[in-house]
């Protein structure tokens, strides 16, 4: 039988690190990677036949569980007809009409192929939109790997970035402040020096790739008024919580509609798909229309299409999201109470049908609240569900995901390898 190890190890000859995306290594967690073979709901099965219980979930778009069927009939029917055309397709519209008819930001909308694209593409139109070269971002906030958004803040307020990844020269994150997420104060201290050269403000108004954080009151409601009051471009990247969080995203849980947004993962099914759109004005500067260039070979691939289609009709049915967020409570409570029933401080919180768990005897409000969080517990805890067929995203700085799949009996079986998980650590 070819093992996990024996993949990973062939892999690493061929494959920078043996991965195609990073967190995949298990560098945080140590270990062998799990090469995944098949999946079904809410379950996915690896190289070696074992069978885990999956809240990574594609890091999103698997919302219906993995698999669905109807989703996968679709894919199938349209890839039939043929896999790309670099031509429009009626498809794209249909998909388009979808999105702005649910998503009160979205006036028009343009399709490409991942999230990475869709925030890139959306600053370049902010900045060309407003004439303006800087960007605020906020730390622990992940918007792709483009490289003026690969930057940690510098070591003061109002110093710009610094950049993370090499290959990445300083002058292209020049143009990048980064601030503390939940800080408003610090927000309106840049704008006040820096106003009339800040072209847009990109956050996750959730964010998910520091773990799961949630705004402060009051914080993105004041990142609305700052940017229409200094004439600033505000755009939320809904990449991991478009469609996750609820129907209309954040900006239909919290009220607040800002000038662009991103998305994608939800809408397409595990396919890949990402798309900027927002108001009508601002999309219109976009080529052939307006002098800001985009263009993707692939963008709008007709299966992909179909995928985020199929997925967008069936959680419209009423009731999805309520049902999908009291599983997901039902899983952060549980947690919770067996945390404090064997003694590890611990905390978790959730929305809609994203999660996160830390660590701490606090939920985190900033990257520097997370980064204080028990890593080595964490480490502990996933190496020991993962023994036991529960499959949390390897990394502590990862939010998870569950699935309208994960229904009261796969709940109860994490809860049980979760106790035990947690007298690991606090045994360790």
């Amino acid at each position: 039988m070819t093992t996990n190890a024996d993949l990973f190890a062939r892999a690493c000859k061929t494959i920078p690190g043996g991965v195609n995306s990073p967190v995949r290594a298990f560098r945080s967690v140590g270990g062998t990677p799990r090469f995944i073979r098949r999946a079904s709901g809410p379950y996915v099965w690896d190289a070696e036949g074992r069978q885990y219980i999956d809240y990574v979930g594609s890091w999103g778009p698997a919302i219906l569980g993995h698999a669905h069927p109807d989703v996968v009939r679709a894919v199938q029917e349209a890839a039939v007809d043929g896999l790309s055309f670099g031509a429009p397709t009626e498809a794209e519209i249909v998909l388009a009409e979808t999105l702005v008819a649910r998503l009160p930001a979205l006036e028009q909308v343009r399709l490409v192929s991942s999230g990475t694209e869709a925030t890139m593409s959306a600053i370049r139109l902010a900045r060309g939109y407003t004439g303006r070269p800087k960007l605020i971002k906020f730390e622990g906030c992940y918007h792709g790997h483009a490289d003026s958004l690969l930057v940690k803040a510098g070591s003061g307020l109002l110093t710009f970035g610094n950049p993370t990844s090499a290959g990445v020269p300083p002058e292209f994150v020049a143009h990048t402040v980064v601030l503390d997420y939940n800080d408003l104060d610090g927000v309106r201290r840049t704008f006040a020096e820096l106003g009339e050269e800040i072209a847009c403000v990109i956050v996750e108004p959730m964010p998910g790739n520091m773990n799961l954080i949630k705004p402060a009151p009051g914080f993105l409601e004041g990142l609305r008024e700052l940017c229409t009051e200094h004439g600033a471009v505000l755009i939320f990247d809904e990449v991991m919580t478009g469609f996750r969080v609820g129907p209309q995203g954040v900006q239909g849980l919290t009220g607040i509609r800002p000038d662009l947004v991103t998305l994608g993962k939800v809408i397409g099914g595990g396919m890949p798909v990402g798309a900027f759109g927002g108001r009508a004005d601002i999309m219109a500067q976009v080529a052939p229309l307006g002098p800001v260039y985009q263009a993707g070979t692939l963008s709008g691939n007709p299966v992909a299409v179909a995928a985020g289609l199929a997925t967008l009709a069936l959680i419209a049915a009423p009731g999805f999201y309520e049902r999908l967020g009291e599983q997901t409570d039902k899983l952060v409570r549980g947690l919770r109470e067996r945390a404090e029933l064997v003694g590890v401080p611990f905390s978790a919180d959730a929305v809609g049908g994203m999660f996160g768990l830390y660590f701490s005897e606090r939920v985190p409000a900033s990257y520097a609240e997370v980064t204080r969080s028990d890593i080595e517990a964490f480490k502990v805890f996933f190496q020991a569900c993962l023994a036991q067929g529960v499959y949390f995203a390897p990394s502590a700085y990862e939010a998870g995901f569950v699935s309208i799949t994960h229904d009261d009996a796969v709940i109860a079986r994490t809860l049980d390898v979760a106790e035990h998980a947690l007298h690991t650590v606090k045994g360790a």
